[in-house]
């Protein structure tokens, strides 16, 4: 059964909502943000904790926010996975609070190589259940068909691996939960990437313990059983701009609890 997972995002330390597609490198006069928090990161991670919605991360999106990251899991210890700026150094530093590390960018070469062995190291380090893999990616045309692959540097460079039913396959030897952002449609609010989400039961159907978690583009409560049916509950699903909790209109937060809550899952 598909859930509802919490996420914070943070940029230069504080609880944001942005549009993916905008963060960039180096220009920081094109960022689009839809959302800037007057709460601490703590706020956000005891919520979650209050009503009992498990397996959310705090998402560093830059530098400047390993002070607030630290807030957050030290409010709620081994509630919340972590990620942003996650490698071999630092990953068990961070294990000592979190639940979980998101590893993204240290898995690439600068050009957007797939470094396989990195990710048996860490993986080794920190343990299959205790590691998750950014897998956040941009949608790439292919004459008929469409194809997506991995994006890093905040979602702004396409790397050498795509989607699919092999990547799953590999990957899933050395970590046991996936966090796929579709950037095409984060922060946007314009709903949920359709043909992604049933891809990804696709790709993953043959894995029957393996966690996914899709986030973008999620604009109405109804989401949640669409996105359960598109991938017969084998997808779990975040909000971030249309939530309530982060100034939007469209979602409470209450309702995904009260969804969670019904359908039993803690």
């Amino acid at each position: 059964m598909t859930r509802f997972v919490g996420c914070i995002d943070l940029h230069n330390g504080q609880v944001k909502q942005i549009v993916g597609g905008t963060l960039k490198e180096d220009q920081k006069d094109d960022l689009k943000t839809n959302f800037v928090s007057q709460h601490s990161s703590s706020y956000y991670a005891k919520l979650y904790r209050e009503n009992e919605v498990s397996g959310c991360h705090v998402i560093k999106l830059g530098p400047n926010n390993d002070e607030a990251a630290r807030l957050a899991l030290a409010s709620v210890p081994g509630f919340l996975q972590v990620g942003g700026g996650i490698n071999y150094d630092n990953c068990q530093e961070w294990l000592e609070i979190a639940s979980k590390v998101i590893v993204t960018s240290w898995l690439f070469s600068s050009n957007g190589e797939f470094q396989l062995p990195n990710l048996e190291r860490i993986s080794r380090r920190c343990g299959k259940d205790r590691l998750v893999v950014d897998l956040s990616c941009r949608k790439v045309e292919n004459g008929t068909s469409d194809r997506w692959v991995v994006a890093m540097n905040k979602w702004q460079k396409l790397t050498d691996l795509e989607l699919n039913r092999d990547t799953f396959s590999r990957l899933s030897e050395y970590a046991d939960e996936f966090l796929i952002h579709a950037a095409d449609v984060e922060g946007l609010c314009r709903g949920v990437d359709e043909a992604l989400v049933a891809k990804l039961y696709e790709w993953t159907e043959h894995l029957p313990h393996l966690k996914i978690v899709y986030a973008g583009g999620a604009k109405s409560i109804q989401d949640l059983a669409l996105v359960d049916e598109l991938s017969h509950g084998k997808v779990d699903l975040t909000y971030g701009s249309s939530l309530d909790i982060f100034g939007g209109n469209l979602v409470a937060f209450e309702d995904c609890c009260e969804w969670n809550h019904r359908n039993r899952i803690q």
